[in-house]
C-alpha cells in the first residue's frame, strides 16, 4: 500500500475546518493506505510555549483526533517528539539546504512581518523539519491545504537533491494527496476567508453548546437582499457554504430560497445552523473529554503509533546513512 502522512502542530484546538477539511478523508483513508498520523509539537517549539502549555497541547491534540475518529489499530499515531529519527535525518537535509532558498519561503517570509522578534532559525528551517517528517517514511502521498503547497515542492527537492548528491534513489518524491470531490474547505465566521486555528474565526470540536450559538450568531453578515436572486456578498456566502456542510439538503433549500425572494431572516439562519453545528460536534466533544481522562489508553495509543513510525524511520535512516557514507567503528557488521 501507498504511505500516506499528515501532521497537525500540537497548539490550539481541533476545529470544523480541521474535521470536515481534513479529519472525516483521513478516516476514509485507513481503509486504503499505510497512514502515519502525528502530531507535530517540535514544529510548535519556534513560538516558545511554556513546558506545561507544551504537553497539555500534545494531550489535546491526541484526545481530539481519537474522538474525530482515526483509529490506532488502521494508523501509526504518534508524537513527532518520540521519534528521535526525524532529528537525525533533519539534520542532514540541512547540509544540502540552502539559506536563500529558505529565505524565500512564504511562510519564512510572513513570519518575519508577523513576529519580527522572534526570527529564529527553527522558522528559517520550518520547511527542512516538515521535509524530514514526509522522507523519513518515504511517504508517497501528503494531503496538504494551498497553504503548505511550497512546503511539499521543498521536500519534493530535497528527496530529489540527496537522491542525485549521493547517486542512491533512497526517497521517492511524494505527491499531494489529492481528494477531489471530497475536499471541503470551511470558511470562518468572520468572512474573512478558510477556519483557521490562529485566525480566532473557528467553531472548535470542543466548544460546548452555549459558546457555539455565541460564535455563530455573532458571524458577519448583510443588512440583507433588495432585489430578488441578488449576488450574495462573501460572508453571506461563508454561511450556505457552513449550511452546506452540516445540514440537510431541505434546510439549504429552504434558506436559499428566502434569501432569493428577499424575504431571509439571517437570525433564523444562523439558529440552524447554530443547531446543525452542535448535533455534529457535541457528540465528539462528550468523546474528547472521555479519551483525554484515560492516560492508560492515550499512553496505548502512543506506544503502537511510536513503536510502528521509528521501524519505518529506521528503515529508511539504515538506507540513508549507507548513502551518506556512515560507518560504525563500533559495530563490525555496519
Amino acid at each position: 500500500m501507498e504511505i500516506v502522512l499528515s501532521g497537525i502542530r500540537s497548539t490550539g484546538h481541533l476545529h470544523l475546518g480541521n474535521y470536515y477539511g481534513a479529519l472525516r478523508n483521513y478516516i476514509k483513508m485507513q481503509e486504503n493506505y499505510n497512514c502515519f498520523f502525528f502530531i507535530a509539537d517540535l514544529h510548535s517549539l519556534t513560538t516558545h510555549p511554556h513546558p506545561d502549555d507544551f504537553h497539555a497541547g500534545v494531550r489535546t491534540i491526541l484526545a481530539e483526533y481519537l474522538a474525530s475518529g482515526l483509529d490506532p489499530e488502521k494508523s501509526a499515531i504518534f508524537v513527532q517528539s518520540d521519534v528521535p529519527e526525524i532529528l537525525e535525518l533533519y539534520i542532514l537535509l540541512n547540509m544540502i539546504s540552502y539559506k536563500g532558498e529558505l529565505e524565500r519561503t512564504t511562510s519564512f517570509k510572513d513570519k518575519v512581518r508577523q513576529q519580527p522578534d522572534n526570527i529564529n532559525a527553527g522558522l528559517l528551517t520550518y520547511p527542512v523539519l516538515m521535509a524530514s517528517d514526509i522522507l523519513i517514511h518515504r511517504a508517497n502521498l501528503v494531503p496538504v491545504g494551498k497553504d503548505q503547497e511550497q512546503h511539499l515542492e521543498m521536500a519534493r527537492v530535497l528527496a530529489r537533491r540527496f537522491n542525485t548528491f549521493y547517486n542512491s534513489p533512497v526517497f521517492p518524491e511524494p505527491k499531494a494527496f489529492n481528494f477531489g470531490v471530497d475536499l471541503v474547505k470551511v470558511p470562518g465566521l468572520d468572512g474573512s476567508g478558510k477556519m483557521g486555528k490562529s485566525e480566532g474565526n473557528g467553531v472548535y470540536l470542543c466548544d460546548d453548546e452555549q459558546t457555539i450559538r455565541k460564535k455563530v450568531m455573532k458571524a458577519v453578515t448583510d443588512s440583507g437582499p433588495t432585489e430578488p436572486n441578488s449576488t450574495m456578498p462573501d460572508s453571506v456566502a461563508n454561511l450556505f457554504t457552513l449550511l452546506n456542510i452540516v445540514s440537510k439538503k431541505e434546510t439549504v433549500a429552504h434558506f436559499m430560497q428566502s434569501y432569493n425572494n428577499c424575504t431571509i431572516r439571517y437570525g433564523d439562519l444562523k439558529k440552524q445552523l447554530a443547531e446543525d453545528i452542535c448535533a455534529q460536534t457535541l457528540p465528539i466533544k462528550a468523546r474528547i473529554e472521555e479519551i483525554y481522562k484515560d492516560e492508560d489508553y492515550l499512553r496505548k495509543v502512543v506506544k503502537r503509533g511510536t513503536d510502528l513510525a521509528r521501524e519505518s524511520a529506521n528503515a529508511t535512516l539504515k538506507e540513508v546513512r549507507k548513502a551518506v557514507g556512515f560507518r560504525s567503528f563500533l559495530n563490525r557488521d555496519d
